[in-house]
């Protein structure tokens, strides 16, 4: 299936099982001076505590990594998980990421 069915469904398991949680969060980036408004879009933002980015691709790389790093950093949110939906078993699919503490100076713009 594709990306977007996934989300949808993953937003249903996460209002029956009654977790806090917000859809296609926009997160802001500071260039120049200016604040560009949703300049990003986080998949999911459970408990403000987790970032959740759901992918259906072949296999996650080091891109996919990249890209959540780069929403933790903006957000100030330092747990995120990556779910690929594209394996025979989703726990194959599932990679959990952790900011260090004090890794990136931000502030959690707009999360």
């Amino acid at each position: 299936m594709l990306e977007s069915a996934y989300t949808r469904c993953l937003a249903l398991e996460l209002r029956l099982s009654a977790l806090r949680y917000r859809e296609q969060v926009g997160v802001s980036v500071h260039y120049k001076g200016l604040q560009i408004d949703g300049a990003y879009r986080l998949d999911f933002v459970v408990d403000g505590s987790v970032i959740v980015e759901v992918k259906s691709v072949e296999r996650l790389t080091r891109l996919h990594e990249a890209q959540l790093l780069t929403y933790m950093r903006l957000s100030a949110i330092p747990v995120g998980l990556l779910l690929n939906f594209n394996c025979a078993r989703l726990v194959a699919g599932v990679r959990r990421l952790m900011l260090k503490p004090s890794s990136h100076p931000c502030t959690r713009a707009g999360v």
